[in-house]
C-alpha cells in the first residue's frame, strides 16, 4: 500500500514517533490525515485533521470510527509503558492498565475500522510494536507482556483480514529517540528513521518491519525459520 492518495488516522499523534508518522504521511501524499490523541489542542502540526480519542474508551472509538468513513490506513501507534517486575504487588495492575491502551485499544479500532477499509478497498492496518515483544526483563516486563500480545494479536488480524484485501503490518523496533526514553542511556533510533522504514515496507507489501539493528538480531535468534509465526495454525 502506498501513501499517496491515502486517508490515515495516526492515534497517539501529538508527539513522538506518532507525530513522525503523522508528518511523513503528509509528505508522501496522502490525501487527508486524522491526528488523534485525549486532547486534540495538543495537536499542533498544521495539515493535519485533530480527533479527540482515547482509545480505552469504546464511546470515543465508535464515535472516531463513524467520523472516518473514508479511511484507508489506521496506525495503532498510542501506546503506554511502565516499569516494574512481575513480582510486585502493582504489576497486575500495571498489566491490566497497559493492556486496555496497547492491546485492547488497537483491537477496537481495528474492529471498528474494517468494514471501512473493506468497502474503500482494502487499505491498510500498521501497529506499532517492540523488540519487548520477543524478550523481556525485570524493568519492563508487564509492558513486554502487552506487546507479546499485541503481536500474537496483530498476527491474527492479518489471517483475518486478508480476504478482504488490508495489509496488516507489525512494526518492532527498540527504543526510539524521543522525549519518553531521554532519560535512558541506551542506543536509540530516530523517529523519522523508524517512520520511513515503515512506510517503505508498507509500500513494498510487508507484514513486519524490523525498524533497527537491535529488532533485527533478536529477530534472527529467534528461530531458523523466523517467517514462521506469520501463518495460521494447522487446521488438522
Amino acid at each position: 500500500m502506498k501513501l499517496e492518495n491515502a486517508v490515515v488516522l495516526v492515534t497517539g499523534a501529538n508527539r513522538g514517533l506518532g507525530l513522525a508518522f503523522a508528518k511523513e504521511a503528509l509528505a508522501r501524499g496522502a490525501r487527508k490525515v486524522y491526528a488523534a490523541a485525549r486532547n486534540p489542542d495538543s495537536i499542533t502540526l498544521d495539515g493535519v485533521i485533530p480527533v479527540k480519542l482515547d482509545v480505552t474508551n469504546a464511546a470515543d472509538v465508535a464515535r472516531v470510527v463513524a467520523e472516518c468513513p473514508d479511511l484507508t490506513l489506521l496506525i495503532n501507534n498510542a501506546g503506554i509503558a511502565e516499569t516494574g517486575s512481575m513480582l510486585t504487588e502493582e504489576a497486575e495492575v500495571m498489566l491490566r492498565r497497559q493492556m486496555e491502551t496497547n492491546v485492547y485499544g488497537p483491537l477496537r479500532l481495528s474492529q471498528g475500522f474494517a468494514p471501512v477499509l473493506a468497502s474503500n478497498g482494502g487499505g491498510g492496518i500498521i501497529n506499532v510494536l517492540s523488540i519487548a515483544s520477543w524478550i523481556t526483563g525485570p524493568l519492563l516486563a508487564t509492558y513486554a507482556a502487552t506487546k507479546s500480545a499485541a503481536w500474537s494479536m496483530t498476527n491474527a488480524i492479518r489471517q483475518e483480514l486478508a480476504a478482504q484485501h488490508t495489509q496488516v503490518l507489525g512494526l518492532h523496533v527498540g527504543f526510539i529517540d524521543t522525549d519518553l526514553t531521554k532519560d535512558l542511556d541506551v542506543p536509540k533510533v530516530s523517529a523519522e528513521q523508524v517512520v520511513s522504514a515503515t512506510f517503505n515496507g508498507l509500500a513494498q507489501g510487508a507484514d513486519q518491519v524490523l525498524a533497527d539493528e537491535p529488532t533485527q538480531m533478536i529477530h534472527q535468534a529467534l528461530s531458523s525459520a523466523p517467517q514462521v509465526y506469520l501463518h495460521a495454525l494447522p487446521e488438522h
